[in-house]
């Protein structure tokens, strides 16, 4: 064991916080999980979600070490060679969107030949993360002109912000705020982030316009979802929603302090989306405020050694990379959280490591990878400074100790020929009475 943690590279902070959120997920994902399967084959038996779920873990892992191994520089030009990729992809998720569990049909594409699915979206996410850190990583030493800005920047973000919103709204708004968050922390200039927001507020008005206009268009029909899940939050009018929140609350409620114990939970019967979505109620009410605040505070760490790691990234892209990555994934888990307590209206966004599902797993690790491949370098860096200090005190004690060594040497030479010239004495001072003639 202290092998393999010998062998892990980077931030080890953030290794341990993932790999505890990581184990974690089995205890609450393994009781959740027995509404799907008595929806899925009618016996309750949650042990091959349970499989399942160790599986998605297992390869999130490897995941996160092999991505960790590659140097992030090289993610600069696969951003930019992958943007183009991802677009097809999520047009084609648009057209040929698969049905996950009752959910819409428009977030996930169906991998030929191997039977597994994921959300193109997640993907995109990174991708588009990667390339705007690199942007401006690229244009720090000239100044940033807006108009070509728009074209090199811009245009590429809102493309795949298009592509994204009307299948699902939340997880635009969340790739759209963290942008602007990348760019303000990048430098970007503040009266153009207040422009391109106005914009993209204008834009998404224009889209509403044109989603009531055409109601029964493929296309728009998650519109309608969005408006009434916001009416609904605003107001008492019950729907499904309101029905997943009501039973979130009530798993809230039954908590309390310690909670009812693992496996112990009731509402995970009734919540449709009891090990995604809604996981964090089941937390609260199988372990109490005590695992809440206990899942809660292990995100917060993990954003602190984030914090920590953009800090001590020695290129802007590093820093950009890790700030681009690693808080999305702290904000989404807000969200999700907010939900659960009703401080914020239904999105369908997961609690990142601990929520079932494989596509959302293997990108947060893919995502985490990355993170750890800067906080590497970092590493690498300090290491080879190390070793040179080190080098270098050897080196010096070396060069010390040969002029200490020339030194007595030359002394010695010099005491000898003191000696030679000053033993000109005719008087014997030796055992050999013909010395003083032989000198």
């Amino acid at each position: 064991m202290k092998e393999l943690i010998n062998k892990l590279k980077g931030d080890k902070g953030i290794w341990s916080f993932v790999a505890l959120l990581g184990l974690f997920s089995f205890m609450p994902v393994f009781s959740a999980s027995s509404n799907l399967a008595y929806l899925g084959h009618g016996t309750g038996n949650t042990l091959g979600y349970l499989v399942k779920h160790f599986a998605h873990i297992c390869i999130g892992f490897l995941i996160i070490y092999w991505v960790h191994k590659i140097p992030y520089l090289y993610f600069r030009a696969i951003s930019k060679v992958g943007l183009p990729i991802v677009w097809i992809l999520l047009a084609y998720t648009l057209v040929k969107g698969t049905v996950i569990a009752g959910a819409n049909a428009s977030r996930w594409i169906q991998i030929p030949f191997i039977g597994l699915s994921f959300q193109t979206s997640t993907v995109a996410a990174i991708i588009l993360f990667i390339f705007v850190a690199r942007y401006l990583s690229k244009t720090r030493e000239n100044p940033i002109t807006f108009k070509s800005s728009l074209w090199e920047l811009w245009l590429p973000v809102f493309i795949t912000l298009i592509f994204i919103l009307p299948a699902n709204f939340s997880t635009t708004a969340l790739i759209f705020a963290m942008v602007i968050m990348i760019v303000f922390i990048g430098r970007y200039p503040i009266k153009y982030i207040f422009f391109i927001v106005g914009t993209g507020m204008l834009f998404l008005t224009f889209f509403i316009l044109i989603a009531k206009a055409f109601p029964d268009s493929r296309f728009f029909s998650r519109v309608g979802t969005w408006g009434s899940r916001i009416e609904n939050f605003t107001s008492n009018k019950a729907d499904e929603d309101d029905y997943q929140i009501e039973k979130a609350k009530i798993a809230i409620a039954s908590g309390q302090i310690y909670g009812l114990g693992p496996g112990k939970s009731v509402q995970k019967n009734f919540l449709p989306q009891s090990s995604s979505d809604f996981i964090y109620a089941i937390i609260v009410e199988e372990y109490g405020l005590v695992g809440g605040v206990g899942v809660l505070v292990l995100y917060l760490l993990l954003l602190f050694r984030f914090v920590v790691a953009s800090h001590k990234a020695n290129t802007l892209f590093g820093k950009l990379v890790v700030v681009g990555l690693g808080f999305p994934m702290i904000f989404q888990a807000m969200i999700n959280m907010a939900v659960a307590v009703e401080l914020l209206p239904v999105t369908g966004q997961t609690l990142p490591l601990i929520s079932s599902g494989g596509s959302s797993i293997w990108m947060t690790c893919f995502g985490l990878g990355i993170i750890l491949s800067v906080t590497k370098k970092e590493e690498e860096i300090a290491q080879e400074k190390l070793e040179k200090e080190k080098r270098d005190e050897v080196l010096q004690r070396l060069i010390d100790k040969e002029i200490e060594t020339n030194l007595e040497e030359s002394d010695f030479k010099n005491e000898k020929n003191n000696v030679e010239i000053n033993d000109y004495s005719i008087s014997d001072n030796s055992s050999n009475p013909m010395n003083a003639v032989l000198k």
